[in-house]
């Protein structure tokens, strides 16, 4: 019987197969020197780092341990490094004015959000489905088809989609509908209702995700010079890694925080992670805010990259 961690192999021939078709079927950028921006790689790089530490070791230990505090305050300072040198080195890794964008900023702070529930939601139902509900984690994976695939057929549907409604239309739509799949994921968890009744949610939560993820990458790198196309992606990416690790450190503090000791532990378990599923739907109505303000008044043009 194979483990579950094999499936992380899949990711190994895909990415070989892509890198190989990349260098067959895309030409060559221009080649321009430059200075690696060390200081801020490595400043980023322990920066987020401690401050996930500090969010997740918290939930642990509370917030005065000193294996809490000293991680925030490296975070802060290191981020703090980080932003003084980008403003100030020639050639920075992260160029402060891609920010300037209203459009590109509301994309990466709605990306944040969104990661950060979603990431959740998938971390946190399959506690449920198997701490809460006794399914076993061959029938776990398969309530889970209720989510992936609507996102894939939604997925197939955003180039038309987009092209009829615009980039920013499309986007709230998509983030509406998550948002309605997991506030209702909320009820059910709360009600402790058997898996059926998580179908329904599950699959909204699927099509929402499917329409909103490429109108945020568009909307992220949208109208940057092909000169800093590399550090716009990167941001995005960022965006991406960052929100997903945050999320989840600030969903299991909100996890930490619901008790009851009189609660038997299944029950307890399903108003924990109800918790988690309500607290995550406010990321995505704040992420729907985010994209309403500084998104939707510029992105009803259909993109010129699709």
């Amino acid at each position: 019987m194979l483990s579950w961690r094999v499936g992380f192999f899949i990711n190994l021939p895909v990415g070989l197969a892509l890198m190989i078709a990349a260098r067959r079927l895309f030409p060559e950028s221009p080649r321009h020197h430059g200075r690696f921006d060390l200081i801020g790689a490595i400043t980023s790089t322990l920066g987020m780092g401690s401050l996930v530490f500090a969010l997740v070791h918290a939930a642990e230990a509370g917030w005065h341990s000193p294996l809490t505090l000293l991680p925030l305050l490296a975070a802060a300072v290191l981020i703090g490094l980080l932003l003084v040198n980008e403003w100030l080195v020639p050639q920075p890794i992260m160029p402060l004015w891609l920010f300037a964008s209203r459009e590109r900023t509301g994309a990466l702070l709605a990306r944040l959000l969104f990661l950060g529930a979603m990431v959740g939601f998938w971390f946190f139902t399959s506690q449920f489905l198997q701490g809460v509900l006794g399914l076993s984690a061959f029938a776990t994976g398969c309530t889970f088809l209720a989510t992936a695939i609507p996102q894939f057929i939604a997925a197939l549907q955003v180039p038309r989609l987009t092209r009829k409604a615009g980039n920013g239309p499309l986007l709230v739509i998509g983030l509406a509908i998550t948002l309605a799949g997991l506030g209702w994921l909320a009820l059910t968890a709360q009600q402790m209702a058997g898996h059926m009744a998580m179908l329904a949610p599950m699959m909204l939560l699927g099509i929402g995700q499917g329409l909103t993820l490429s109108p945020l990458t568009v909307a992220g790198i949208a109208n940057v010079p092909q000169d800093a196309a590399g550090a716009a992606s990167g941001l995005v990416n960022m965006a991406h890694q960052l929100g997903g690790s945050l999320g989840l450190a600030v969903l299991v503090l909100v996890f930490s925080a619901v008790q009851d000791p009189s609660a038997p532990a299944p029950v307890l378990l399903a108003h924990r992670i109800a918790a988690v599923f309500a607290s995550g739907a406010g990321m995505l109505a704040l992420a729907l805010l985010l994209v309403g303000g500084l998104i939707l008044p510029g992105g009803r043009r259909p993109p010129s990259t699709s």
